[in-house]
């Protein structure tokens, strides 16, 4: 039966900041998503790097359009985009979704951040935006799984700065924040997700180990938080929901394999 939020994952949610999911998409789901990333030239095409504070690289590629690709379903479907209506109380529109590719032995780290700490600077007047992380392949701490503040989202939006070629949290909030509140890696199965607030702060290790962490990650606004101007992502506009029984052959009828 397809995950679907309840009360008791509102409450969580509201605590935490973050929710993971097991098997938010089903076995068979995620061995075709791991087959198509893995085959699709374009995302690797598009893909630019990011260095970290220490000169590491991560690579990813973004994509602000909902065209006729293999991931559109995934960010349609009511497991994610429903869902995330559910969690953050009203209509979501796509923001935008992304492929992080963290390589085996030089994938770089991704540095204390909360996402709301820019695009507060697209012109989002309230932090009432989300994002789903999707697990391609098994996410552990040796790999560079993502880490979260328990919940720093109640923080508020906090100053950020360019670390590396990143945007970062100031690192002295992100210390207090550590010393008061729980620091969970989120380690993961392919195919399981962690909803996340966008003022959660969250970051990642390097990966060391001999194994990738690609992740696809479905970024989403609310209605109500329309930009007051045009930035790179885009403006309000309607999401059309897609059953979950599309997300496997949605996949299949538009996957490069």
């Amino acid at each position: 039966m397809a995950f679907s939020v309840e009360e008791e994952h509102l409450q969580q949610f509201a605590i935490d900041g973050y929710l993971i999911v097991p098997q938010l998409l089903s076995v068979d789901e995620a061995a075709l998503l791991l087959a198509v990333a893995k085959s699709d030239q374009a995302i690797l095409h598009d893909s630019y790097a990011r260095k970290d504070s220490l000169g590491g690289e991560s690579r990813l590629a973004v994509r602000n359009d909902l065209t006729e690709s293999p991931y559109e379903a995934i960010v349609r479907c009511r497991r994610v985009a429903g869902n995330m209506q559910a969690l953050l109380g009203d209509e979501v529109y796509h923001y935008h979704h992304k492929m992080m590719l963290k390589e085996p032995r030089v994938g770089g780290a991704w540095e204390w951040h909360q996402d709301y700490g820019y695009w507060y600077n697209n012109g989002c007047l309230f932090p009432d935006m989300g994002s789903c992380l999707i697990a391609i392949d098994r996410a552990t701490r040796e790999n560079g799984c993502l880490q979260v503040i328990r919940g720093s989202h109640k923080m508020g939006r906090i100053e950020h700065g360019k670390t590396g070629d990143q945007t970062g949290a100031d690192l002295e909030r992100v210390d207090a924040a550590l010393a008061r509140m729980e620091l969970v890696y989120c380690e993961l199965e392919p195919g399981d997700a962690i909803f996340f607030h966008g003022n959660t702060l969250h970051r990642s290790d390097q990966n060391k180990s001999e194994f990738p962490r690609w992740s696809l990650i479905c970024c989403y606004n609310t209605r109500h938080n329309d930009p007051y101007f045009e930035s790179k992502h885009p403006s309000y506009y309607p999401l059309e929901i897609w059953d979950d029984e599309r997300v496997g052959e949605h996949m299949k009828k538009c996957s490069p394999l």
